[in-house]
This record gives C-alpha cells, sequence and structure tokens, in this order.
C-alpha cells in the first residue's frame, strides 16, 4: 500500500509541510504577525549576553538600575561557578531572568553599559594624550609654551621643575637603544612619573570643564601656527 504524500511546498529547495513548525514560523513571517523563532532566539542570546555583562559594570552604575534580587543573586552564582558546564547552565538561567525584565529596565541597562565604555575610551585617550604631552615638553621648550596656553591653569613653576629634572634623570641614548633591543623601556625617574600624573590631572580637569567654543580639544597636542 503506498503512503500517502504529505501536502506542503517547496522554500528554496526545502520541503515544508503544512502545519509544521517551519510552516507555522513561515506563516508567522507572511502575515507579520510577530517576530519568528529564528527572531527569537537571536532576542534571547542577545539579552542572555546583556546579562553576563552586567557582572563587569561598575556599582556606582549598577546600584541605580535597582534590577530584582533574583537576577543579582543569580549574577553572583554566575560568577563564583568555575565549571563549565555549570556556567553555560546558569548563563541560561540569567537569560530567563533578562526575558522577564520589562523594555525599560532593558534599556536601562543598555544605557549603563554603554556609559562604562564610554567612559573607558575617555580614560584611555587620556592617558594617550598625556603621554604624547610628557613626551614634547621633555623634548621640546617650545611645547611648554603651547602647554600653558592651552592650559593657564596649570602650575608654570611646578611645570618647567618637572620638565628639568626629567631632562637630567634622563636615560642615555645608547641605554634607551639596548632597553629597546631587549623590548623593554628604558628606566626613567620619578619626575617623569610625576609630569606625567600633572599633566593626566590637568587634562582630567579640561574634560570636565568641558571645551568652550573658541579652545582646542583638551586632548589635542598640537601647536597652531603663529
Amino acid at each position: 500500500m503506498s503512503r500517502k504524500p504529505r501536502k506542503g511546498y517547496y522554500v528554496r529547495g526545502q520541503f515544508v509541510a503544512e502545519g509544521s513548525e517551519l510552516d507555522e514560523e513561515l506563516r508567522r513571517e507572511q502575515l507579520a504577525d510577530g517576530p519568528s523563532k529564528t527572531e527569537l532566539k537571536a532576542q534571547s542570546a542577545e539579552l542572555q549576553a546583556l546579562g553576563e555583562q552586567l557582572l563587569s559594570l561598575r556599582a556606582d552604575l549598577l546600584q541605580p538600575l535597582a534590577l530584582p534580587a533574583r537576577l543579582l543573586e543569580a549574577l553572583q552564582e554566575l560568577q563564583r561557578i568555575t565549571n563549565f558546564e555549570g556556567k553555560r547552565r546558569q548563563s541560561q538561567y540569567v537569560g530567563k531572568l533578562m526575558r522577564q525584565l520589562p523594555g525599560e529596565d532593558v534599556a536601562a541597562i543598555r544605557a549603563a553599559l554603554h556609559e562604562q565604555r564610554q567612559g573607558a575610551a575617555r580614560d584611555t585617550l587620556r592617558l594617550h594624550a598625556a603621554e604624547r604631552w610628557r613626551e614634547r615638553l621633555v623634548a621640546d621648550d617650545a611645547a611648554l609654551s603651547a602647554w600653558i596656553g592651552q592650559f593657564p591653569d596649570s602650575d608654570a613653576q611646578q611645570l618647567r621643575a618637572l620638565v628639568r629634572q626629567a631632562r637630567k634623570d634622563a636615560a642615555a641614548p645608547a641605554d634607551t637603544a639596548a632597553a629597546r633591543a631587549r623590548g623593554q623601556a628604558a628606566r626613567q625617574g620619578r619626575a617623569w612619573r610625576e609630569l606625567f600624573q600633572l599633566i593626566q590631572a590637568a587634562l582630567a580637569r579640561a574634560e570636565a570643564a568641558g571645551p568652550s567654543p573658541d579652545d582646542e580639544a583638551p586632548y589635542s597636542d598640537d601647536t597652531r601656527a603663529g
């Protein structure tokens, strides 16, 4: 006795039986009757990853979110677990709790994580700018005038003293070349480190104050032609 053929149709070479899960998913997509199974799976994975990122969120950004106690406890447990399979299961549980949050709470979590990333990027930018300014100040007398012009509130006397001492303490060119050949940085004196701290603090104050319309960006170490 021949088998009765199943009713269905082909989509991109794949047979889709009527009434199957794939058939229902395709019908929902055609009718715009909500997200497809694929979309729901992607949303679930994204929320799980978002929940895992909460482990790295600073306390001052985490506390204002007022997350449910169950989610906070689940995150603490996730951080404690070291077993791979246990960690995977706990991550899935965190994702489940994340899916239960209202949309506004998820939006607040995204905003807090974005704020932390922006802050980290600013810190890195400031660090590199401080390194460049330090190198210029020690290498070029004209850089001191450029610095004072851009940061007039700086203690010029202290800055000059640190620059002079950093120059005195600087390693000889031969020692610097030898250190670089070994993949190391040349050893510097205390003034070199204090100069960096002074510069970085000035850049941070300028960042907090915000640039005025006529000012250069606080991280700029370029001089303008007169």
